[in-house]
């Protein structure tokens, strides 16, 4: 798969986040009612956004130059984000947040490669999403998939901010967006896979320059599109009311 195709996909994904979060700024911080919002296929649109960045942030990692670089970047851009929304939104706080997964799993993933390299590419792709998927409900104290439940796992281990990075909450841990390393670092993880599968050449890709240059610009525009769509709402308000 080429770059240019990994850009547009990662720019499509950007603005279904860029609506999805629209949609959230709407309901949560202007109280418009949208009871669509908390339904199932909300939840849906939710969950193809958040897994499409994570696979195709594990398939990109192999072709990126300077994974050590870009993970400390991108786990750098998490903690501010965790910083800014501590100081000015406590009660929206975003801890161990998309960004600060995906940095934390390209930084992992560096001293896990040597190891990682000796196993088939669909050996590790099968084994890596079957983890995510048992390793999907850990957050809530279970082995299984979307309430699907297999095993309970023990209590003790809920404990606090820092168990809650690996994937196990205390009860009154809060966070806006949460994605600890369990599950979704094995879910970071096929995409490694995936990209290690033989892979035909194509020829004649089509190009979608819009969709491109987000794709490559995807951090910045992550970065900025909620304090953006935020003040545009408020511009509205104001000139509405």
């Amino acid at each position: 798969m080429r770059q240019t195709t990994l850009d547009c996909i990662r720019g499509a994904a950007l603005i279904s986040m860029i609506l999805y979060h629209a949609c959230w700024d709407l309901v949560w911080m202007f109280g418009v009612d949208l009871p669509w919002y908390n339904g199932f296929w909300a939840h849906v649109w939710q969950q193809s956004i958040c897994w499409t960045f994570i696979l195709l942030s594990g398939y990109c990692w192999s072709l990126g130059r300077h994974p050590l670089k870009r993970g400390l970047l991108t786990f750098a851009c998490g903690a501010l984000i965790t910083g800014l929304t501590t100081v000015f939104m406590p009660e929206n706080l975003i801890f161990c947040g998309v960004l600060t997964l995906l940095g934390a799993s390209a930084l992992l993933l560096i001293p896990l490669r040597p190891a990682l390299e000796k196993l088939p590419p669909r050996l590790g792709l099968a084994g890596s999403f079957l983890l995510f998927l048992l390793l999907r409900d850990v957050n809530s104290g279970w082995l299984g998939y979307e309430g699907v439940r297999v095993a309970a796992l023990p209590q003790g281990l809920y404990r606090s901010r820092l168990t809650a990075c690996l994937g196990f909450p205390p009860a009154d841990f809060f966070s806006t967006d949460y994605f600890s390393l369990l599950p979704w670092f094995f879910l970071f993880l096929t995409g490694y896979f995936l990209c290690r599968l033989p892979h035909a050449e194509r020829t004649g890709e089509r190009r979608l320059p819009l969709l491109a240059v987000m794709g490559r610009h995807s951090l910045l525009i992550y970065l900025l599109h909620q304090p953006i769509t935020y003040g545009l709402f408020l511009v509205v308000r104001q000139i509405l009311t």
